[in-house]
């Protein structure tokens, strides 16, 4: 089912109220009598077992909505509930239902890995022996098992991310929040987050993702929420807000030759970047180019073409042009 937003923003909202494990419904909070509205009237829904990404600058508000639906936050006004549990009323009953991984590593480092995970289960109320086979489960799963008994003070910024999903998932939780959960990381490190997180959206986890990364983004999540001074400017599917954008699509072309390029294709009114790379130019047009056209200055000028392929959008394409201005 899809909605419009004040601002004429298709939005594409996948879960009914009845299957939601998310709700939020006009969620609203301002710091203070007379301090700043950081929410504006929020509204979404997620489905069980959904990645769902809120995408957004800092101040954009991501942060409050997390605060408030993992209970730290309490609304001015509107409503949101987990799992059919509404959080400012019943904060206790949500808070056993959901795991936060944050941004930074809160792990205790004096103790080992084991060690941190079923403890981790303890507090929540896990037996002995489901939390010690719990625990070895997902160090296994989590590529850690060869290291369960070391001190996590002796562990890389990758095993410590590692180990923080698998803290939050001791106790089965029904939604999984994760918070930049790939910021620093080395790009196998990374890869290898990006593949658990899909795991586990294989197995029915629904994760709610907060991220600046616009790979992320688009690899993980079946919807992204776009918000931006407090207010939710877009909601669809990745491919759904590239089809936002009035150009949609574009032209990469790598072309050799002594004319730099720029001038011959200006005429066209759709050069965004001209780099050059030895006698090799790199021409990136948006809007509609059309390709014969595109090929014909080139060769009019003298440039041979060597590569060249259609381009879509990005979300940060995507981003810019809802806001005017980059995200980062």
């Amino acid at each position: 089912m899809t909605t419009t937003t004040d601002t004429g923003t298709t939005t594409d909202t996948a879960a009914t109220d009845a299957d939601a494990v998310i709700e939020v419904s006009d969620l609203r909070k301002q710091y203070g009598a007379r301090g700043p509205e950081a929410l504006k009237g929020v509204s979404f829904t997620v489905a069980p077992g959904e990645i769902f990404g809120l995408l957004g600058p800092n101040g954009a508000g991501k942060t409050t909505t997390i605060g408030v639906l993992t209970t730290r936050v309490r609304p001015s006004s509107g409503s949101a509930s987990i799992d059919g549990i509404d959080v400012a009323a019943q904060p206790q009953q949500v808070k056993r239902r959901i795991a936060v991984m944050p941004q930074r590593a809160n792990l205790d480092r004096a103790l080992t890995a084991r060690e941190n995970l079923t403890f981790h289960g303890a507090y929540f109320g896990v037996g002995l022996a489901a939390r010690r086979r719990r625990a070895d489960e997902l160090l296994e799963e989590f590529g850690l098992a060869d290291r369960a008994t070391e001190r996590v003070d002796n562990y890389s910024g990758g095993m410590a991310q590692r180990l923080m999903i698998a803290r939050a998932l001791m106790h089965q939780p029904v939604v999984l929040f994760l918070d930049e959960p790939t910021t620093g990381l080395d790009p196998q490190s990374r890869l290898f987050l990006w593949d658990r997180v899909a795991e586990l959206r294989a197995s029915g986890t629904t994760i709610l993702l907060t991220t600046h990364d616009m790979a992320e983004a688009d690899r993980l999540c079946d919807r992204i929420a776009i918000v931006d001074h407090g207010e939710l400017i877009a909601l669809d599917t990745p491919s759904g807000l590239r089809g936002l954008l009035p150009e949609g699509r574009g032209l990469d072309l790598v072309v050799r030759g002594r004319v730099d390029p720029a001038a011959a294709f200006e005429p066209m009114g759709v050069v965004e970047t001209v780099e050059l790379d030895d006698d090799r130019w790199r021409v990136r047009c948006f809007g509609e180019p059309n390709l014969a056209e595109a090929i014909a200055v080139a060769e009019s000028n003298n440039c041979e073409v060597l590569d060249v392929h259609r381009l879509e959008g990005s979300l940060e394409d995507v981003f810019v042009h809802l806001t005017g201005r980059d995200l980062r």
